[in-house]
């Protein structure tokens, strides 16, 4: 049995829709008080609403990652609403796809300015709670750039990875404070964003996934669980890949041998 985590204030950026909806609501069941963070008021308030008529507990608050003051207003209200700040979940990210020859400059700022220093902006914003308390920080990456390449996915891949570097040096400056930083990284995730890419593509990528299908935004939510419990108090600077063994495979054949 872990240590409950009832009462406890999480934040979860992103969380409108896809992961940081199911992370929203995996921590709710739990009975954490959970701040839902995204840039539209109305669906981060159906989010939070739809967690309070399953019982849970939320707040929701509209809010740029992208934006500094944005990010400390977010801050302020978990600690207004909730009392404090015990979890950050920095998942809020975005992947276009273009290859690189098609892709406008544009595209790549947006993608690192939402992914990467959105990631940092959030992170900080939370920080003068957090060390208040033993602060749990859990960073959605994935396995694309940091593991795997896909055309296309040059800058969310080159994002994705750019938060693991970040990671090792972070979770060293905030050791000294009992604040932990780990990432999940996640593999292909059926969200609103993958079910957008068309069928054709989701049956190519369930078919390179040993286990037959692609995860779930629970699947993901619970690793976040995990490394925000007391249990994973001792595990800092890590990740935890949630893939349904996709990078296991050497090639298609591979695949083609397990069989059915």
């Amino acid at each position: 049995m872990f240590t409950s985590i009832a009462g406890r204030s999480v934040v979860v950026t992103g969380s409108s829709k896809g992961i940081g909806k199911g992370m929203a609501r995996v921590f709710a069941s739990k009975g954490a008080r959970v701040l839902v963070v995204a840039r539209d008021q109305a669906a981060a308030q159906k989010c939070a609403d739809e967690i309070k008529a399953a019982g849970g507990q939320a707040a929701a608050v509209s809010a740029d990652v992208t934006k500094w003051e944005d990010m400390q207003r977010m801050a302020d209200a978990a600690v207004k609403q909730h009392g404090g700040i015990d979890v950050l979940c920095a998942n809020a990210g975005i992947f276009p796809a273009a290859k690189l020859a098609d892709m406008a400059v544009e595209t790549w700022d947006e993608v690192l300015a939402t992914n990467l220093k959105g990631m940092f902006l959030s992170i900080k914003a939370c920080l003068p709670a957090m060390k208040k308390k033993k602060g749990r920080i859990v960073i959605t990456s994935s396995i694309t750039g940091p593991i795997t390449g896909l055309p296309g996915w040059t800058a969310y891949g080159t994002s994705k990875a750019g938060q693991l570097g970040f990671l090792h040096t972070a979770a060293l400056e905030l050791a000294p404070h009992n604040i932990t930083v780990n990432a999940v990284m996640p593999g292909n995730v059926m969200t609103e964003g993958l079910e957008g890419l068309g069928a054709e593509y989701l049956k190519k990528m369930t078919d390179s996934v040993p286990l037959r299908r692609l995860g779930a935004v629970e699947d993901i939510g619970h690793a976040a669980l995990f490394f925000a419990s007391d249990e994973a108090a001792y595990i800092t600077g890590q990740t935890l890949v949630i893939d349904g063994g996709q990078v296991l495979p050497e090639s298609l054949t591979a695949i083609e041998e397990m069989g059915t």
